[in-house]
């Protein structure tokens, strides 16, 4: 079994030893052993955990929800439709992002058209609608009701 210094293990696992450090700090990775010295150690299933939580993020999984599934992973007990259930939850996440994304570009587009509409060259950035909106509208997008 070979074994890796921080740096090494790191380079491998596509991440800064600075990134190592930190899921150590909360608990999603420890080093396999240490020097005498007290350097940290690590071996290739290291590396392959690292992969594996820089490749959940990627997917947008938050670390909480890398921790479940590593508890997943490492389960001989847990089940395919478990870790389904966490992709199944992260797709309603991003539907719902992507949701509240669509509506702000819509927002702002119609902000945009109603500034090329209003806006002459050189007007005062204080006259413009973009701002003015923005001054009155509630966070989705609709005007504030004046009472």
């Amino acid at each position: 079994m070979e074994t890796l210094t921080i740096g090494k293990a790191a380079q491998r696992g596509g991440v800064k030893p600075e990134t190592m450090r930190y899921y150590e700090r909360v608990g999603l990775l420890k080093p396999s052993m240490r020097t005498e010295a007290g350097y940290r150690i690590y071996t290739d299933e290291d590396v392959e955990r690292l992969r594996f939580i820089r490749k959940a993020q990627e997917l947008g999984f938050a670390l909480e929800e890398i921790r479940g599934l590593l508890g997943l992973r490492i389960n001989n007990e847990a089940e395919c439709s478990e870790v389904k259930a966490y992709a199944q939850h992260k797709i309603a996440d991003i539907d719902e992002k992507m949701a509240s994304l669509s509506r702000m570009r819509s927002v702002l587009a119609d902000l945009v058209e109603m500034c090329e509409a209003e806006c002459k060259p050189a007007s005062p950035a204080s006259d413009c609608p973009i701002l003015a909106a923005m001054k009155t509208s509630e966070p989705d997008g609709t005007e504030r009701r004046s009472e």
